[in-house]
């Protein structure tokens, strides 16, 4: 299958189950496909990082040699669908310890900015959690920046942010595998 001219056009969901069939048991197919996603094309991109977020949890265990790469790709990403969704990939996954500190600083400005998608903000919130979670003085920053973050008119935005402040005061994280 020509993965780059199916991704190019509007992908659903009978085309995302056709791709999962065809390499759900091939390493090889999903390194074809993992190179769209951090190709150039950010349309391409964006559709192959959508395909990755229907792995089963058992096959998304392969992008986790992958989270340096990935993490490079949203420091650079200008699409902010791809970028949303690449977040999206990132969490589903246990995060380095100790962080990425450009990563971490990353997340802490996007969750921030109101120019964002409230999609990569949520995200963002969530992601600087984690990895702040096992480094008590970054908590500390992180719970004062949540404090005085500006809160968005969006329910969603109100709600993880007030799940994080729950979560950060029973010290649990967020994520399940």
């Amino acid at each position: 299958m020509d993965f780059k001219t199916k991704l190019s056009r509007r992908v659903g969901m009978d085309d995302i189950r056709e791709i999962l069939f065809l390499v759900e048991s091939d390493d090889g197919q999903k390194q074809r496909l993992y190179d769209l996603l951090i190709s150039d094309d950010g349309v391409i991109g964006y559709h192959a990082a959508w395909v990755f977020t229907h792995f089963s949890p058992e096959n998304r265990k392969w992008l986790y040699g992958k989270q340096d790469e990935l993490i490079d790709e949203v420091l650079a990403c200008k699409h902010g669908g791809k970028r949303r969704v690449i977040l999206c990939l990132l969490y589903q996954m246990p995060l380095m310890n100790p962080p990425r500190v450009d990563f971490l600083d990353f997340c802490l400005e996007k969750m921030m900015s109101c120019q964002e998608l409230p999609g990569v903000r949520s995200l963002c919130m969530k992601l600087a959690y984690e990895l702040c979670l096992s480094i008590p003085e970054l908590m500390q920053e992180l719970k004062m920046a949540l404090t005085i973050m500006e809160v968005d008119t969006l329910p969603s935005m109100r709600t993880v942010r007030k799940n994080v402040l729950k979560a950060m005061g029973r010290g649990k994280s967020l994520q399940t595998f």
